[in-house]
Order: structure tokens, then C-alpha cells, then sequence
């Protein structure tokens, strides 16, 4: 049997003391316990803060799509662990600032009464945290969840009121438009239509914002899993907002003529309700036939 020749780099391995197989696993077990500190005193600041939140998507149903937000955004995490544990990490002191703004923000939203500015405050709070121990290069890979949360937050009141008079407005100037093609005479007065049968008054939950918000909210998870174009996944996320104002006046129509040609309890009770969810899987089918069409488009360009 033939003799391997014993070279100099053979020589430089033996000599060289080997890893202990445990240093690895207990540098894991340090970050791990890190981070479950750092989950702790988040919890303790924010458990009022994240309780009202909750409370809020639970019992308002135009914030109900914010259960699905945080679970998106651990998706988001999960399926980029290859890239993040790759991801060089340079841990910077300007994440100490955006900590520090952070609390800041959060004691300006707790003593002035401003849910919005308390909840906002977490998001810059984990910008901060992702600075402090990752560096820059980290909350590159990760601004994307990071800005999904945002969309978990309710709108502050006082937009949120500025938002909804008009689009009850609008819806009510779409439905009275179309009444009367289909032989329906009406009368409006600000978000009150009148019909013939009845008053039908386009309120505060008929405005729309619900399902605009919802439909916004899944334009973005659609485009993130369906679409790699950032521009098409954009062009999604802003139609979705004409295609929920739309749809929204199309129920309104479908009420009025209910109202007028069947039965105007059955009309504003299981109708109402109904039609909303009815429209809202419309919504998502126009939301799917736009991003077939933008898909089609490239290709019939080519050809030309």
C-alpha cells in the first residue's frame, strides 16, 4: 500500500487545536437569550399598548384585518432566514437614536392620548433594536416586514373622520347616478338618498373605509406572494383603492333597488350584510383579472 507523503500543511492541521463543538451552540444559546430578554421589556412597555390594540381589531370591524399583519410579517421574516443568517452583521450606535426617538414617541402618544402615536412608536422602537444589533445592512433585508406592520396600526381618529364623510359622499353620488338608469327616481341630500319607498341613509359603516382597508391590506400580501415586479405590485396595492370605492357603490345600488323593488327590511337586513361580503370577493377577483392583464400586456408588446 502506497504511502501518503506527510507535507508541511499536514503537519500545520495537526498541530492546529481543534473548535470545541459546543462554542457555536452556546453563541446561539447567548443570542437566544438575548432576544427573549429584549422580548420581555418590550412586553412590559407595550403590554397596555399591544392589549388596546388587539382589543381594537376585535371589536372594530374595519380594523379586523389586523390579526393577519403580524402573522404576515413573521412569514416574511421566516422566509428570509437563509438570507438573514448570511447577512452581515455590523452593529451600529445610531440605533441607539432611533431607540431613544422611539421611547420618546411613546411617552408623547401615552400622555397625549394618542393611541396612533404609542403604537407607531413599537415599530420605530424595533428599527432601533435591529440598528443596535444588526447594523445597516440588516434592517435592509428586513424594512419590508417592518413596514407591513404599520399596516396593523389604525388610522388616527381624526384622519380616519376625514377619510369616511367623503367617501360616503361619493358612494352616495355613485349609487344616485345609477338608480336612475334602472328606473329608480331619487333625490339626494348630502349622504341620504331618498327613494320612493324609503330614505336610505349611506351611514359611517356603508362608507366604505372597511373594505377599502381590508382590500388594501390584501393587494399588498397578493402582490408580495403573486408578483415580483415592484411596479405592478404597487399598481395593485393603488387599484385596489377605486375597485373598493367602486364595489362599495355598487352594494349601495344593489340596496336601493332592493329597497324599491322588493322588500325594504329584507333589503337593509340579511342583504345588506351579505352583499358586503359579496362584493368584497369581487373586489378580489378584479384585484386578480388587473394583474392577469398586467401580466399579458409585456408579451403582446414584444410581439409588436
Amino acid at each position: 500500500m502506497p504511502q501518503v507523503p506527510y507535507t508541511e500543511n499536514m503537519a500545520q492541521e495537526l498541530q492546529t487545536p481543534a473548535i470545541p463543538r459546543h462554542r457555536f451552540s452556546m453563541q446561539k444559546l447567548h443570542f437566544a437569550w438575548r432576544f427573549v430578554l429584549i422580548g420581555v421589556l418590550i412586553a412590559a412597555i407595550y403590554y397596555r399598548v399591544l392589549a388596546k390594540l388587539v382589543l381594537d381589531w376585535w371589536e372594530i370591524p374595519d380594523f379586523s384585518h389586523g390579526f393577519l399583519v403580524p402573522i404576515f410579517a413573521g412569514y416574511l421574516v421566516w422566509s428570509k432566514k437563509d438570507v438573514l443568517l448570511k447577512t452581515k452583521i455590523a452593529p451600529t450606535w445610531s440605533g441607539i437614536g432611533v431607540i431613544t426617538l422611539g421611547l420618546l414617541v411613546l411617552l408623547l402618544g401615552v400622555y397625549g392620548a394618542e393611541l396612533f402615536l404609542s403604537r407607531v412608536s413599537l415599530v420605530v422602537l424595533l428599527v432601533g433594536l435591529v440598528l443596535s444589533f444588526g447594523g445597516w445592512q440588516l434592517l435592509k433585508e428586513l424594512r419590508f416586514p417592518l413596514l407591513v406592520l404599520l399596516l396593523a396600526i389604525p388610522i388616527p381618529a381624526i384622519v380616519f373622520n376625514e377619510i369616511t364623510l367623503p367617501l360616503q359622499t361619493l358612494a352616495s353620488k355613485l349609487a344616485s347616478a345609477l338608480l336612475p338608469i334602472f328606473g329608480v327616481p331619487v333625490l339626494r341630500e348630502g349622504n341620504i338618498i331618498e327613494l320612493p319607498a324609503m330614505k336610505l341613509e349611506v351611514a359611517e359603516a356603508c362608507s366604505g373605509i372597511r373594505s377599502l382597508m381590508s382590500l388594501f391590506t390584501l393587494s399588498i400580501f397578493y402582490g408580495y406572494f403573486i408578483e415580483k415586479s415592484f411596479l405592478r405590485r404597487t399598481v395593485l396595492a393603488l387599484a385596489s383603492i377605486p375597485i373598493a370605492i367602486a364595489a362599495n357603490a355598487v352594494r349601495i345600488l344593489g340596496t336601493g333597488l332592493c329597497v324599491q323593488y322588493w322588500d325594504p327590511d329584507k333589503a337593509l337586513g340579511f342583504f345588506h350584510e351579505f352583499s358586503g361580503w359579496v362584493m368584497f370577493l369581487i373586489s378580489l377577483g378584479c384585484l386578480f383579472i388587473l394583474h392577469r392583464i398586467m401580466c399579458l400586456v409585456p408579451h403582446r408588446m414584444r410581439r409588436v
